[in-house]
This record gives C-alpha cells, structure tokens and sequence, in this order.
C-alpha cells in the first residue's frame, strides 16, 4: 500500500534552444562540472598549504590544459564505455547514434578509464607528477558526478527498482512500467556526488592528503566502486551490457575492481610515506 507517492517532477530533457540546436541538461550537466571541477582544482593547486615545501607541483595555469585532456578523456572514454560496455546491440543496429553524444548516453566506468589515459598523457607531455595528477582530478570529480546524476533524474531515466517506499515515483518512460520506483538516481547524486566530495575535501583540507601522492586518488577509487555498489541494490538492473551475472547486477561487477585498485592506492599511498618519513 502506498501512503505517499511523489509525483515525478516532469522537466524538457532540452534547456533552451540556440536557434535549431537544442541545448540539453545533459550536456549542460557535464560542461558545468568539467568547469567547476577546473576552477576547483586551480584553487588547490594556488593553495600553497596543501603541497610540500609550500610549492605545488606545477602552475595553476597547467590546469588549463589538464581541462582539455579531462574534457576528451571524459567525452571519448564515457561515450566508447557506453557502446562497448552497455549498449552494444542498440549501437549495433544505429551506428550512427555512436555520435550523438548530446543525447545522452555516458558510462562512468568507460569515461574514468578515458580519464586517466589523458592525465596519463597530460603527465608525459608536461612532465606533472602523475598521482598528484590523479589526486587532483580524483577531488574534482565528484562535482561533476552530482551534476551527471541530476541530469539522469531529469531525463527520466537510469530509474530504480519497484518500490513502495513513500518516495517512490512513477517515471514517464514506457519502459518504467508505470509503477513507482525508486529515485535511484538521486541516491546516486548524493553517495558519489555529495558524499564523496565531502570526504575527499575533508582529506585535502584536514589531513592534508596532498602531501601523500596517490591517497585522494585511491579514496576517490574505492569510494565511487562502494557508493556504485550500494546504489546498484536500488537501481534497476541493466540487461543490455556486454557483461552480466545472476548473482550481482552488472554496475557491481564494474565496480569492484575499482573498489580492490583504490584500496591498494591507499595502502601504496601510506607505505611510501612512512618510507619517506624514516
């Protein structure tokens, strides 16, 4: 029985239109969170506290060009993810959608394995520290991530498992089923978003993790594979992937790797400090 039910907060996937060019949330979504992770991490990288000996590693204006790499790790990483990964028969039958990025369709996994390869280039290119690197963008990202799943919850879509909890709502896409669900992505928004900004930001500025090459990184890693984890018990299974299980949902399974390669960046991180230190 359903004491409560909230009804879904109906928006146009499209923000406003440049004359014939729609301009969606989604994209929106990803653009402001490239540009306020960038300004984020100008901000640590002039914060002369957070490095040893007082310097940063490099100058805040490289940051300017780890935006670039960032922006093609992400679109080209996020979207090969997505057809590789998740969507394989549809891209299969519609090639042509491969293209249309602005329509949505982002996988995460593909999009962080994108990004390191491009800080991985940035690195060589520009001589920079390739953990700290890591660990920069690592602390930025969650703004990014928050902004992603809201712009899910707007499309309508990425919707969760059935429930009858008083929160539940009944998305518009046929395929929802007409029945309320749960608003997984919102779950998503605050545990990788929110959540996870937090404790890295309480990392950088209260334990001063900087100071530890790969420690923000790993965190960040593991954090995103447990919260993706947790969220995956309310979100509605994908059946599109290229990999699939009986036991545990697909985003679990992409997930856990990313759980075992932060902790090992963490412990990593610890031993080369106490190392240094004696």
């Amino acid at each position: 029985m359903h004491f409560a039910l909230l009804r879904f907060p109906s928006m146009d996937p499209v923000a406003f239109w440049l004359g014939p060019l729609p301009i969606r949330w989604y994209g929106l979504a990803y653009a402001a969170g490239l540009l306020a992770g960038w300004q984020y991490v100008k901000r640590l990288v002039a914060t002369s506290r957070f490095w040893p000996g007082a310097t940063a590693p490099f100058s805040a204006e490289k940051v300017d060009d780890l935006l670039l790499y960032m922006v093609a790790g992400v679109v080209v990483g996020g979207r090969l993810g997505d057809v590789l990964l998740w969507d394989t028969s549809r891209f299969a039958e519609h090639p042509i959608e491969i293209l249309q990025v602005w329509r949505g369709g982002m996988s995460f996994h593909g999009g962080f394995i994108g990004c390191v390869l491009a800080i991985a280039l940035f690195c060589r290119l520009h001589r920079a520290p390739l953990l700290t690197v890591f660990d920069l963008a690592s602390a930025a990202t969650p703004i990014g991530l928050f902004l992603g799943r809201i712009a899910n919850f707007i499309n309508g879509e990425l919707w969760g498992k059935p429930s009858t909890v008083p929160w539940a709502m009944i998305f518009p896409a046929p395929d929802a089923g007409g029945v309320p669900r749960h608003p997984s992505q919102l779950y998503e928004a605050g545990l990788e978003g929110i959540v996870l900004f937090l404790l890295c930001w309480w990392l950088v500025y209260r334990r001063g993790a900087l100071k530890k090459p790969g420690l923000v990184a790993g965190v960040f890693t593991a954090g995103y594979g447990l919260a993706r984890i947790v969220s995956e018990h309310f979100r509605e299974p994908d059946v599109s992937s290229v990999v699939s299980s009986t036991l545990v949902s697909t985003g679990t399974l992409y997930s856990l790797p990313m759980v075992a390669v932060g902790v090992a960046m963490i412990l990593a991180a610890e031993w080369h400090t106490r190392r240094a230190a004696t």
